[in-house]
């Protein structure tokens, strides 16, 4: 095998980390008044530092923060963004996918609404966390963003100002040149890695999920051909030594989920027509499907990263299972493209996954003990 010195690597992680209860409970201080936004933010930098060491210590090639300062992986990104609003309801999400569990509601707990015309803050929404971070380590570090599907596939049209956007066409030209002025200042400051998180193209995958689509007037056949456009629009012309890749995920709050089916409807378009560099794929149950849409994939560089280790137990997967499941996937695209990971970030909202910071050291570890077993 040829060691892989760009991103994806061999073992790799999506990025969200449990956050420590002391830090939990400065953000509740922070929330109801008794701390300022300083004393929170000086706390989150020590727990940054701690995290860094954290995932240097298991043998990691990149970090992140562990998405210390966010409350979710997707809101607060993308209620920086100007003239957007939102309805969010944390313990909506939680009782939605209880319920879904059972395969009833598929509401959304999240809807962005765009009241105007939209633009990023001053100084960018990531950009002074990299540089924070980056001060830490030697090792590349991973900036985790909402993929730009995320500001519309929740709400459709109807969330969209249509007076500011009359035409959809430049609501979408405005969202993706507001990425690629993100990704632009992240490249300056040093970042070569960026991750963007997409539920959408994993939700369109349910039938469920697609009828919703549908009552919102969106086509969920056409969908994944115009998030392809949009995401390589928002990464034209990012740096040369920058990997973006995106990760797949069908709901992960407090080890819960939200929608379930193989990858087979978007596999073709998310394969084919996606100009990434990589694809992170969760696939650590039934509710993933099969392999067979990786015959998709095309030969050269993509990487998939298997999703096969879970977030959402303790429980330690069989070294020889994963091994077994590598080499199925391997019937369907070259293990040379090939590379593993978790399905999942272990905190994809504050509020963690029902697991400890042991089990993340210890899926960490087999991670990588597999990584090198099979790759070398």
């Amino acid at each position: 095998m040829t060691a892989r010195t760009k991103p994806p690597f061999r073992y790799d992680h999506v990025g969200s980390l449990l956050r420590p209860d002391a830090l939990l409970e400065s953000r509740q201080k922070w929330a109801a008044g008794e701390i300022s936004l300083e004393d929170l933010r000086a706390h989150e930098n020590e727990c940054i530092k701690d995290v860094v060491k954290l995932q240097e210590e298991c043998g990691l090639k990149a970090v992140t923060d562990g998405e210390f300062r966010r409350e979710s992986f997707h809101v607060d990104f993308i209620s920086k963004i100007k003239n957007v609003t939102s309805s969010w309801d944390m313990q909506r999400a939680f009782k939605l996918g209880e319920e879904h569990k059972a395969g009833e509601n598929k509401q959304m707990p999240y809807i962005p609404y765009i009241n105007g015309k939209i633009d990023r803050p001053e100084g960018g929404i990531e950009v002074e966390n990299y540089k924070f971070t980056s001060s830490l380590t030697d090792h590349p570090v991973k900036i985790t963003m909402p993929s730009p599907t995320m500001t519309h596939f929740r709400g459709g049209r109807d969330a969209i100002d249509k007076e500011a956007y009359p035409e959809m066409e430049d609501f979408f030209a405005d969202l993706a040149r507001l990425y690629r002025e993100e990704l632009a200042d992240l490249g300056k400051a040093g970042c070569t890695y960026v991750q963007f998180d997409d539920t959408n193209l994993a939700y369109l995958c349910d039938p469920k999920m697609r009828e919703n689509a549908r009552q919102l007037g969106e086509d969920p056949n056409e969908l994944p051909a115009m998030y392809a456009a949009l995401i390589n629009d928002s990464i034209k012309g990012r740096p040369d030594n920058m990997a973006v890749c995106i990760h797949l995920c069908r709901g992960n709050a407090k080890s819960q989920w939200f929608a379930e089916g193989g990858y087979e409807p978007v596999a073709e378009t998310l394969f084919t027509e996606t100009a990434v560099d990589g694809i992170f794929l969760e696939y650590d149950d039934e509710r993933s499907g099969g392999f067979e849409p990786l015959r998709f994939v095309p030969k050269g560089n993509k990487v998939i990263v298997l999703g096969l280790v879970t977030t959402k137990r303790s429980e330690l997967e069989s070294k020889d299972e994963l091994k077994r499941r590598i080499d199925e996937a391997s019937k369907y695209v070259n293990l040379e493209q090939l590379a593993l990971s978790p399905q999942c970030g272990f905190s994809s909202n504050a509020i963690g996954n029902l697991v400890t910071v042991d089990d993340e050291r210890a899926k960490f570890a087999l991670i990588r003990e597999v990584a090198e077993e099979v790759w070398g």
